[in-house]
């Protein structure tokens, strides 16, 4: 506003000036003062001078001014001359002072330009930085997502090598115990087979059967004599070292006498067997008797030999659980 002002000041200056040449058409003209007229004009009709230079151009439009002032008094043409020489130069600072903050300008701009070029490239830099970074930031948190996956697998496939370890070590040991109780199974049967075979067991369709002949009895008597003893005492051992098993007694008697005294002795002679067993700490719930007489003859009773066969007491073993298979 104040530049427009002070335009607006010269400007009626100069219009006085031409004002008052123009009605003394009549005095000495000055060609230079008719330059500096012109170098005015053209300084006041640019722009940039207006704007960049205002001093120097109000500074040159009142030297302009003492040159016209100078003219209208009619002093000498020399002068006029000095004084719009003065106009002139003052005029071309003014134009030079105009050219060279433009050219400032310019350079301030380019300048400012370069500046905001450079910081919009650094922007640019540190945007890209910043991708980069957060790229960066999601490989890092994937690769550790990754991790955490791949730990988590590898501790679930520790903790099932564990268990089938586990197992594994079960299953041998579950092998060596099967092992250690066939090994012992295998020692128990040597051993009862030892015993059975120091009781003269045999294998039949009911199972072993120990038989106690009639020279272990007195004649027609069912009192034991001491070999009886020795071999009822081998299987009540057998029977204490295998609590699991029974046993059923059965007396039997030849032909000779009438059927209610051998029915008679041969109950006699079983229940014999089973006290003496008792007597040996055998429980009584696990042993049965049963007499048969002259039943179940195993050889013929036409000949001494054949009845003393006869004359017995029968031993049946249960099995593992006791059970004992009937005639």
């Amino acid at each position: 506003m104040k530049a427009i002002t002070m335009k607006k000041s010269l400007f009626s200056l100069t219009l006085v000036s031409m004002a008052v040449l123009a009605g003394c058409s009549t005095m000495p003209q000055s060609t230079t003062l008719d330059h500096a007229r012109t170098d005015y004009h053209n300084a006041q009709a640019n722009p940039q001078v207006v704007k960049l230079a205002p001093l120097q151009l109000k500074d040159a439009g009142e030297a302009l001014d003492r040159a016209n002032a100078a003219q209208t008094s009619k002093e000498d043409v020399k002068v006029v001359d000095s004084l719009a020489y003065v106009a002139k130069q003052k005029i071309a600072l003014a134009q030079e002072t105009a050219l060279r903050k433009n050219a400032e300008l310019a350079v301030s701009n380019a300048a400012a330009e370069r500046n905001q070029q450079q910081l919009q490239a650094r922007t640019n830099e540190a945007d890209q930085a910043n991708m980069k970074a957060a790229v960066a930031q999601q490989d890092v948190e994937q690769i550790a997502a990754e991790l955490d996956v791949a730990n988590a697998i590898t501790q679930q496939q520790q903790l099932d090598l564990n268990a089938k370890t586990a197992e594994a070590n079960q299953a041998r040991q579950q092998t060596a115990n099967a092992e250690a109780n066939a090994a012992q199974d295998q020692a128990n049967l040597a051993a009862m087979q030892a015993q059975l075979n120091e009781l003269n067991a045999k294998q039949t369709p009911r199972g072993m059967v120990i038989t106690l002949g009639d020279v272990l009895f007195d004649t027609n008597q069912a009192h034991l004599k001491s070999g009886g003893a020795r071999n009822v005492q081998k299987l009540a051992e057998f029977l204490k070292r295998y609590p699991q098993r029974k046993v059923l007694i059965e007396g039997f008697t030849d032909s000779v006498g009438s059927n209610s005294s051998n029915q008679a002795l041969s109950e006699q002679r079983a229940n014999a067997v089973s006290m003496a067993l008792t007597d040996m700490s055998v429980g009584r719930d696990r042993v049965s008797t049963k007499g048969y007489g002259e039943a179940y003859a195993v050889a013929s009773n036409d000949n001494a030999s054949g009845r003393q066969l006869n004359r017995r007491v029968e031993i049946m073993l249960s099995d593992e659980n006791g059970n004992i298979a009937p005639r």
